[in-house]
């Protein structure tokens, strides 16, 4: 599934973890989407603050899953996938939700916190 970065000249402070983090999003657009065909990832900022955005084109996540998905032991395979992801991130204080449109899909927001991220070359 081709994805697209808008992000790249963000650096995150965090351990090779992360990478897993973004591996398991899209593994999971890939997987669950249905009939997903591209995933992207956004950035914004509130001068504070960073919301990095992954959001695929799949069929989303109900409203009512959309809490139990990032519980240890839900899910259509291991269950933990979503688990992990939450933990990795919380340990350096980065918070992610599921945001998406039931049917439009998935879209995840991963906030992070000032001092955990900066500008490539400042």
């Amino acid at each position: 599934m081709p994805s697209r970065n808008l992000c790249s000249e963000i650096e995150i402070f965090d351990d090779p973890s992360l990478e897993r983090v973004f591996f398991n999003l899209f593994d999971n657009a890939h997987r669950h989407g249905e009939h997903a065909t591209e995933a992207v990832v956004q950035c914004g900022t509130d001068g504070e603050a960073l919301t990095i955005v992954v959001e695929d084109n799949g069929i989303g996540i109900s409203e009512e899953e959309k809490e139990k998905i990032f519980e240890k032991g839900w899910g259509k395979n291991t269950g933990y996938g979503l688990f992990l992801v939450r933990e990795i991130l919380s340990i350096t204080g980065i918070t992610i939700r599921e945001t998406g449109t039931p049917g439009k899909g998935a879209r995840f927001e991963i906030r992070v916190p000032r001092e955990c991220w900066r500008k490539s070359g400042t």
